[in-house]
Order: C-alpha cells, then structure tokens, then sequence
C-alpha cells in the first residue's frame, strides 16, 4: 500500500481513482463498512481505492485545544486499511489556511486535480469544505460537473445495549474513557489499543515479582479509566497474555497517570526503549488503596488469575 503525505506527494501519473474522505480515527466498523464499500468498486472499476485523512484532527487547528482522544495513530490506522485492501493512504496536512478551502475548491484541488475520483463513497453525516458547508448533497452535485460519482453508506447501528446509537469515533471514546472494554471491541470489532515507547518507573513492581512495562502513551491517545484490566502487551509481533493497570497508583501516593502491562508469567523481558501496543480486553476492578503490603500483593496475585482465565 502506498502512503502519502500531502499532495505533493502523489504520482505525477496517477490515474481514476475511487476515494473516501474522512479522519477514520479507530478505524470502527462503520468506517470498515464505508472502507469496504470502496475498494468494492475500485474492484468493479479496475483502478486503486484511495482513503484521505487528516493531520491534525481537524478540530485542534479549528478549535485550539479541543483535539479528541484519539483511539489509533495514523501508522495503525494504515495498518488497518491495507487490511481491508485499501491501495493508496494520503494523509493531509490540515492547517488553517487548508481548513478555508470552500467545497468547490476542496473538491478540485483534492479529488479532480489530484486524484481524478471516479467515485467517492461517503457515509451520510459527511461534512466538508470551509466551516463544514458541504454535504454529500454538495459532494454530488459537484460531481456532476466533475465527472465523478457519490456512493452513500448508511452506518452500523449499534444494540439495545447501545440505545441503538450509529457505530462512531465518539461513541467508542466515551466507552474507553469509561472503561467499557466489551463495548469498545462491539463498536472496533477489535480490542482497543494503546501504543508506546517502554519507560523505566519506580520498578516497584518488580521487587514485588510482577515486572511491568511502563508504556510513555503518544500524545492525545484515548486511555482507558483507571483500573486494572486484562488483555494483552504486543511487542514486536508477539502477543503476551497481561494484565494491566492504568491510573496514578494510589498504594505509593502517585500523582501521575500511567499505563503499566505485567506479561504474565514473563519475568525475562527487557522492554526498555522498544515500542509497544497493549490491547485491551475486559476490565477487572477499579484502583484500590489497600491497608498494607501483604494486601496488595494478594489483590495483584488474584488479578493475574482473573485475568488469565479472561484470556483464556
């Protein structure tokens, strides 16, 4: 898969192209489903399916200081769209003067200049151009003058469980940020993940016998509630059952937020310096301060076998 960043950065002779635009933040299975669809009729067409995407999110250099939790740095989200057979990603650089593009000139300068879109496939709540005045209405209507098509994808509905809310970045933020685990998979159709560079601590857990990798989050990344949970630390490709923590680690009058993934059962790792994931599957329990040593490491001793009957 081809991996560009700005238009500049597009073959001279790049050819009719299917598109869809979005920032596809966590790659849910809404965005699967508009993704899908696209590289179906790439497929249909016999030319490459092409996502755009933006850096920053769109809504830090809009509104200063509001950037969401993100729930996949864009090197995963690449990741996940070649899964899904995507042939070209462009992520652009999305800065004040790019934010006052009109629709008009958004589409001309980006998908018929550049990409010569055959097709764009969008999901229905589509917005574009300068003050999101476009629409999937303007999109086609565009189009017809352009030479491209509009393809609408209605989004995943979520169960009763859900409120039968749509499957949305949003929605799969609010439901990390309160520890929801199972809810976050339902909407990913994966676990949620958290990546990172691995940090020296206090290394308190390993004079109590449960090495954890402390993981130094990237910016902006959407962690989960504080707690303890079950799951699995990824280092270079290999998946080891953990149990994590997340939280300021009351027991020691901690102060700052920290991601921490015990390998079970692996007391042999050197991770220091090496860039790693923990994916998250279920939570267990919230922090606890507890009366004493003894009683804390009992705690930490029954969440290794929760979770570990967890991950099977």
């Amino acid at each position: 898969m081809q991996r560009w960043r700005g238009l500049e950065d597009i073959p001279e002779d790049w050819g009719r192209s299917v598109v869809t635009i979005g920032s596809y933040d966590g790659v849910h299975r809404g965005h699967q489903l508009i993704i899908g669809r696209a590289v179906e009729r790439a497929r249909e067409l016999g030319v490459p399916a092409v996502v755009v995407t933006f850096d920053p999110h769109p809504s830090e250099v809009v509104r200063p200081g509001s950037h969401p939790p993100l729930l996949a740095p864009h090197h995963r989200r690449a990741e996940l769209m070649a899964g899904l057979g995507v042939d070209a990603v462009l992520v652009l650089p999305f800065t004040r003067e790019f934010s006052k593009l009109s629709p008009a000139e958004f589409v001309v300068k980006v998908l018929v200049d550049k990409l010569h879109a055959r097709t764009v496939v969008e999901g229905p709540n589509f917005r574009f151009g300068h003050r999101a005045a476009g629409t999937v209405e303007t999109l086609a209507e565009l189009g017809r003058t352009y030479d491209y098509d509009v393809m609408v994808v209605d989004l995943f509905v979520r169960g009763a469980a859900g409120g039968g809310e749509p499957f949305s970045s949003t929605l799969t933020r609010r439901l990390v940020a309160e520890g929801d685990m199972a809810g976050a998979a339902e909407v990913l159709g994966r676990p949620h993940r958290v990546e990172g560079v691995v940090v020296r601590g206090a290394q308190r857990g390993r004079e109590m016998g449960y090495p954890t990798a402390n993981v130094e989050t990237l910016p902006h990344t959407a962690i989960p509630a504080d707690g303890v949970y079950a799951g699995w630390l990824v280092v270079e490709g290999e998946s080891m059952p953990a149990a994590i923590s997340v939280g300021t680690n009351p027991q020691f009058d901690g102060t700052e937020r920290t991601v921490e993934a015990y390998a079970i059962d692996r007391v042999d790792l050197d991770l220091y310096g090496l860039h790693v994931a923990v994916d998250f599957l279920a939570y267990i329990r919230g922090q606890e301060r507890f009366d004493t040593l003894e009683g804390l490491l009992e705690r930490m001793a029954e969440d290794v076998r929760v979770a570990k009957g967890l991950l099977g």
